[in-house]
């Protein structure tokens, strides 16, 4: 097998508290993620889910283990991973080709090879009729639309998205996703896709990693071993979809059970 695009290594975190205390959010978590593929982080809320995408990021200080990208361990930010955020973290003075253009601040390249990218990256999200258009102007989808494009146009190793879709309306939501898929059916960038919503993780995914309750560990990993390209309708009725489904959430409900037994003990 290659080498992982993307291994995280017996890490775990530690939150300082006050009055000398700490709190242990992720313990000794190991996961891969390999180049191409599209992995989710599923878990109960305040599992440490997020903590270990914003590691991975390097926006949040590792306690213990490392995080490498094609084998080097990460030191913080860097251009070779892209960061989807739940909210969409748009430049509200800035239009919409302006927001994607500002990932390329820093490359490097002239304006004509920036202008080519942008206008590439808004057409590969369905955003080409709104490129002068400021964020107040678009719909909450829309908004997200410009923030995977931003995350893309310069062309990352890995994409890190944290529950990017957790604020859209159920509609909407479902077409975010089935646009991220076909996104992804033409870039194929790794993914590394944080979520809390099992239906969503399995429709995206090749693999998923379920995680316990605080501090988060893994608890399973199940294979998505469902044909590609999906789309909601085909997809949802098929039986593996429906196995794939009853053994995440009868994971995912012994951990609530177990954290709500801790919590009333």
């Amino acid at each position: 097998m290659s080498l992982p695009k993307l291994h995280v290594e017996n890490v775990s975190k530690r939150f300082n508290l006050e009055q000398g205390e700490s709190l242990l959010a992720v313990q000794e978590v190991s996961l891969t993620v390999q180049p191409n593929e599209f992995v989710s982080l599923l878990g109960p809320s305040g599992c440490g889910k997020s903590t270990i995408l914003m590691m991975a990021a390097g926006l949040e200080e590792i306690s213990e283990g490392r995080i490498r990208v094609d084998g080097r361990e990460i030191e913080g930010p860097g251009l070779d991973r892209g960061v989807v955020f739940q909210s969409y973290t748009l430049f509200p003075w800035l239009t919409v080709a302006e927001n994607v253009r500002f990932a390329l601040k820093k490359s490097g390249m002239d304006a004509a090879r920036q202008d080519e990218l942008v206008r590439r990256h808004l057409e590969l999200v369905g955003l080409a009729d709104f490129a002068a258009a400021y964020p107040n102007q678009l719909s909450g989808g829309m908004r997200q639309r410009v923030a995977i494009a931003r995350a893309l146009v310069y062309r990352p190793q890995i994409l890190l998205m944290d529950e990017p879709f957790g604020a859209l309306d159920a509609q909407t939501r479902m077409l975010m996703q089935e646009l991220l898929l076909e996104v992804w059916q033409k870039d194929r960038t790794t993914v590394l896709f944080v979520t809390h919503d099992v239906d969503e993780a399995i429709l995206l995914s090749d693999r998923i990693y379920v995680m316990t309750a605080r501090p988060g560990r893994i608890k399973a990993e199940l294979r998505v071993d469902l044909p590609r390209p999906r789309r909601w309708l085909e997809t949802e009725g098929s039986a593996r979809f429906t196995e794939l489904r009853r053994e995440a959430l009868r994971l995912l409900h012994e951990e609530v059970r177990r954290a709500a037994d801790t919590s009333a003990g």
